[in-house]
C-alpha cells in the first residue's frame, strides 16, 4: 500500500527536488516529473519548470483559442495559461483539487504555464522502455512504455513554447 503524504509535504518535497536539480546535485536522468494531461501520461524535465502551483483564478481573454485558458496572477507575475489537454485536441480540462499550473522556467523568457490534471510524482526514465523518437510533434521528445504497458510522452518544453501554434493564442 502506498504511503500517504499530505499535499503540503508533497509540494515541499517537489520544491526541494526542483532546487536540487537546478543546483546540479541530482542526476538529470532521474529528474523527470510525471503528470497526467487528460488521459495521457507525460514526463517533464525538472529544469524546464520553475514551479508547480495549485490552479489559481484565471482571467479570461476574449478572442482567443478555446485552449487558451486566460491569464493567471502568481505572486504578482502574470502568466498566460494553456489547457494542455485541449491544446493537444483532447477534452477541455475540468478543474479539480488535483489540477495544477506548471510554470515554464524563466530561462525561456516567456511567462507561460500549462494546466495539468494530476501530478504523478517523480519518474526515472531509466526504468522505462523507449518506444519512439520519430515522427513526433515538436513538443514531444520521445515516447516510452512502462512496465505495466502504459505509454508516457516526454515533454519538450522549448519545442512547445516556441511553436507557432502555442504562441498564436488569438483567433
Amino acid at each position: 500500500m502506498a504511503k500517504k503524504v499530505s499535499l503540503r509535504q508533497f509540494q515541499e518535497g517537489l520544491v526541494a527536488r526542483l532546487k536540487e536539480v537546478q543546483s546540479g546535485t541530482v542526476a538529470q536522468s532521474a529528474s523527470k516529473m510525471g503528470v497526467q494531461v487528460g488521459r495521457e501520461k507525460w514526463l517533464v524535465n525538472l529544469p524546464d519548470v520553475s514551479e508547480v502551483v495549485p490552479l489559481p483564478q484565471l482571467l479570461a481573454v476574449p478572442l482567443t483559442h478555446p485552449w487558451f485558458s486566460g491569464v493567471a496572477n502568481v505572486r504578482g507575475v502574470l502568466y498566460s495559461t494553456v489547457d494542455f489537454s485541449r491544446f493537444l485536441g483532447g477534452e477541455p480540462m475540468q478543474a479539480n483539487i488535483d489540477s495544477r499550473l506548471m510554470l515554464a522556467h524563466s530561462k525561456y523568457h516567456l511567462n507561460a504555464g500549462i494546466i495539468v490534471h494530476h501530478m504523478l510524482g517523480l519518474k526515472n526514465p531509466d526504468q522505462l522502455q523507449l518506444s519512439t523518437t520519430e515522427n513526433l510533434p515538436p513538443w514531444v521528445t520521445a515516447e516510452y512504455i512502462d512496465s505495466s504497458g502504459a505509454q508516457w510522452k516526454e515533454l519538450n518544453m522549448l519545442g512547445l513554447i516556441n511553436h507557432p501554434d502555442f504562441l498564436n493564442v488569438g483567433v
